[in-house]
């Protein structure tokens, strides 16, 4: 079912028929007052251009909530993936390290560099990367004389990696890391902020994210060098000349003065709006507590943010499958999702190289994400839990 269809408006359909019920989307933008308010603020104000005062000040606050020295706003995360990776020095010749299960994007952006992605998988339990599956990956690149320029995991569905085993692995073989904390805003791993290991992290402020801008992105590191280089090819890599000059070929990639306004409001109720999803994912564990041969993904780490709330579903224990939860879901317009689908079994990739055991196509074949929007009113709620407990009675 096509969720994005509009229900008809009064007397464009038959008086007579039931109506049918707005869709609950999967994690749609929440958005109300208070960034109207910061929107028109910055209209006011005259810097409706790209770049501007709202720029400067969105960067300093999302550096302070990563606990980096520095964060360059960008236009998506995927322009940030891009600089970053450019900035560590990806490039024709070279290869960077991935994982299969991720959004296309974290791939995308290697291959814009003329770098050579290679996949490693995933483990079971959350999705994130294989620590000890990559640690022989790196191993086996060395031997074969490849020159391995990054490492970049990705936090999946707002679980931090556990840096803790990464990172040593990473710079016994020499490796940084450009962390793809895209749908990780606010998440933790002992104690520390997501965005906030390795040379970089990258945010994502997609309509469908923690936050959003609408579209838009930031890099955040410590790396001061790395930021003015990610920030000078972010403007078009012009020379700081009066007139237009330019050395090397840049990109148009900055944030809008506007949307960092939207960023800024948004960023004041990340608190709340987290919360909100963590209330959502407790409500949903409570609910398949006692469902047979079902799981969250990354249901112990206290620090996820909760981005969505994912199932995984042991069709062997269960009696169903996640994909007939997601058909009756569908049936009551409730918007549902699998799990990325794994990027080695992506055609645009076929024949990639990686690490590869079979772990994120099972979690493909048996995961589920829930909606999990910190806009969810009660009733849209309401509405997908008596959904669900209807189907799980029905197969008690």
């Amino acid at each position: 079912m096509d969720l994005s269809e509009r229900v008809p408006s009064p007397g464009s359909a038959n008086p007579s028929a039931p109506s049918r019920p707005e869709p609950v989307l999967l994690s749609p933008p929440d958005v109300g007052p208070l960034e109207e308010s910061y929107l028109i603020r910055a209209l006011r104000s005259g810097w409706v251009a790209p770049l501007g005062p709202e720029v400067d000040a969105f960067e300093r606050e999302v550096a302070t909530r990563a606990g980096t020295a520095h964060a360059v706003a960008l236009s998506s995360g995927t322009a940030a993936l891009h600089l970053g990776l450019l900035g560590l020095g990806a490039g024709p010749g070279r290869t960077v390290v991935v994982p299969t299960l991720t959004f296309v994007a974290t791939v995308n952006a290697v291959v814009y560099t003329g770098a050579e992605p290679v996949f490693v998988d995933c483990e079971p339990g959350t999705g994130n990367v294989d620590v000890p599956l990559l640690a022989a990956l790196l191993d086996e690149l060395r031997a074969a004389g490849r020159d391995v320029a990054a490492v970049v995991p990705v936090d999946m569905f707002g679980a931090c990696v556990d840096y803790t085993r990464l990172a040593p692995v990473c710079a016994g073989a020499g490796v940084p890391v450009l962390e793809d904390a895209a749908e990780a805003l606010g998440a933790t791993h002992d104690g520390r902020p997501a965005g906030s290991f390795g040379r970089a992290g990258v945010f994502s402020f997609n309509g469908n994210k923690i936050i959003t801008t609408s579209g838009g992105g930031m890099l955040v590191t410590d790396d001061g060098d790395l930021a003015d280089r990610c920030r000078y090819l972010s403007t078009q890599a012009r020379q700081p000349v009066p007139h237009y000059e330019h050395t090397e070929v840049g990109y148009n990639y900055r944030l809008s003065n506007l949307l960092a306004a939207v960023g800024r409001a948004q960023l004041r109720r990340l608190d709340r709006m987290l919360a909100r999803r963590r209330e959502l994912r407790e409500r949903y564990a409570k609910l398949f507590a006692t469902a047979p041969g079902v799981r969250l993904l990354a249901e112990s780490d206290p620090g996820a943010n909760c981005w969505l709330t994912t199932i995984v579903v042991d069709p062997a224990t269960a009696g169903w499958q996640a994909a007939d939860l997601a058909a009756h879901l569908g049936t009551a317009r409730i918007e549902t999702r699998p799990v990325w689908k794994p990027m080695h079994l992506q055609p645009a990739f076929a024949g990639t190289p990686g690490a590869i055991t079979g772990a994120a196509e099972r979690l493909f074949a048996d995961g589920l994400t829930l909606p999990s929007g910190s806009g969810l009113t009660e009733a849209q709620a309401g509405r997908v839990l008596d959904a669900v407990a209807s189907f799980l009675a029905a197969r008690a």
